[in-house]
């Protein structure tokens, strides 16, 4: 239930020191390792499984900054900026194109949110245009009678299967060791401070440590003594073929989402409904996520099941001459929801023509690391000095993937940061260590 990724060759020589080591091989990993290395900062790569294996190449693959959260849009705009270089800076194709995305409204609750987002919008000088029923309904290839739709000419896509593989690889290219099948058991400490990490395969010196490891990210941090705030959520999206005058522009809508592949056939989800595991972390994180339940409730399908014993039984503290849970698990590779992907299917070829001949190709799930505010921690961990954080991007990892790369190569390596991370500090959920 995966998607065919890129492969990529890994380096062959295991390093004893290195200035950085990046835990996690998704789009923030690579990213952040292409930066460190072109600035001539020794950096080393570990990825337990293999270079965007799990959600990094399972997302809808959007590059966008409409209706983002405020304290997103500096760092997406950035990230659409590094998008528009990535294939000329990798020497590869990523996939990306300046399409555009239109959100489609079909109430006027909807329209006003998004009215209200245009007016953020115009202050960062986003390129947005707003379209009557006709034009949404003609621009979407829908019959659906919408209020309207807001439309960002600036945003687009890119294709998950290929861009993390492509940036990794040009990190190697550029100096950068990159290592598959390499799981980091922990991390070691001189002083107070990062002084290195022990893999399954050895032990690397180094200076400073970049987590990077999505839906893994708080279970590592928990056993560094680090009480990182997050739950896991599937995604699930489906690869259809066979639709002929769909149109370029990717579109979303109250229940549907779609955007063209390189393929020529479309990848499609069910917008605004994604599936919860209750697991045992739910209950110990519930009043950090109360919130977060009651505003996005209509979003969220919870649900009970195998996962709930499958986490109760996982480790939650190991020493680093065992084996660790990522080696046990190289790849989360979790079963779609298949009912809303069902719907998503039906909703389309109701209400879109083009779509009413689509054949399905295949079906994935992801795990997506969701943080009680929605919004990245990119950062430094001050209680341990070398320790940063490059996680919990709430589904929007891909889009906003190089942005995030860039800055937290910027804060390790001391450079000016791209933009100014302090919307994504870690102490604003007023935790470090963990008591």
């Amino acid at each position: 239930m995966a998607p065919k990724v890129e492969p990529v060759q890994p380096s062959t020589e295991f390093p004893a020191r290195t200035n950085v080591v990046i835990i996690g091989g998704g789009i923030i990993g690579v990213t952040a390792a292409l930066f460190l290395a072109r600035s001539g900062i020794p950096v080393t790569l570990c990825e337990k499984g293999h270079i965007a294996g799990e959600q990094s190449s399972r997302n809808w693959g959007w590059t966008r900054v409409m209706g983002r959260d405020e304290r997103e849009l500096p760092l997406g705009q950035a990230s659409l900026n590094l998008w528009g270089q990535m294939n000329e800076m990798t020497g590869r194709d990523t996939g990306f194109r300046q399409c555009g995305i239109l959100y489609a409204c079909d109430n006027e609750r909807e329209m006003n949110d998004f009215l209200k987002w245009k007016d953020i919008a115009d202050r960062y000088q986003i390129r947005t245009e707003v379209l009557d029923p006709a034009r949404t309904a003609e621009k979407s290839g829908s019959q659906r009678l919408f209020r309207g739709g807001l439309f960002c000419p600036t945003d687009g896509r890119a294709e998950p299967t290929m861009a993390a593989p492509a940036i990794a690889a040009a990190a190697r290219e550029q100096g950068a060791t990159v290592l598959t099948r390499c799981a980091v058991r922990g991390v070691e400490t001189r002083g107070g401070r990062v002084c290195g990490v022990v893999t399954e395969r050895g032990t690397i010196a180094c200076e400073s440590v970049i987590l990077a490891g999505g839906a893994w990210s708080r279970l590592f941090a928990g056993n560094t003594g680090i009480d990182l705030p997050s739950l896991q959520v599937l995604g699930s999206v489906a690869r259809v073929d066979n639709v002929e005058g769909g149109p370029e522009e990717t579109v979303g809508g109250s229940d549907f989402a779609f955007r063209r592949n390189i393929q020529g056939g479309y990848n499609i989800s069910r917008r605004n409904a994604s599936v919860a595991d209750i697991v045992p972390d739910s209950f110990r994180q519930f009043t950090r996520f109360i919130g977060a339940y009651r505003t996005g409730w209509r979003e969220l399908r919870l649900h009970l099941g195998r996962r709930f014993l499958e986490e109760m039984r996982m480790p939650r503290a190991w020493s680093m001459d065992e084996i660790s849970p990522f080696e046990i698990i190289r790849t989360l590779d979790p079963e779609p929801s298949h009912y809303l992907l069902d719907e998503a299917i039906t909703i389309l070829k109701r209400d879109f023509p083009a779509f009413r001949t689509m054949r399905e190709v295949e079906r994935w799930g992801g795990m997506i690391d969701v943080t009680p505010d929605a919004v990245p921690v990119i950062g430094p961990v001050d209680s341990l000095p070398g320790f940063y954080l490059a996680t919990g991007f709430s589904g929007h990892g891909f889009g906003i993937g190089p942005g995030g790369g860039r800055l937290i190569a910027d804060l390790v390596s001391g450079r000016t940061p791209v933009v100014d991370p302090t919307p994504f500090r870690f102490g604003r959920f007023n935790t470090d260590r963990r008591p």
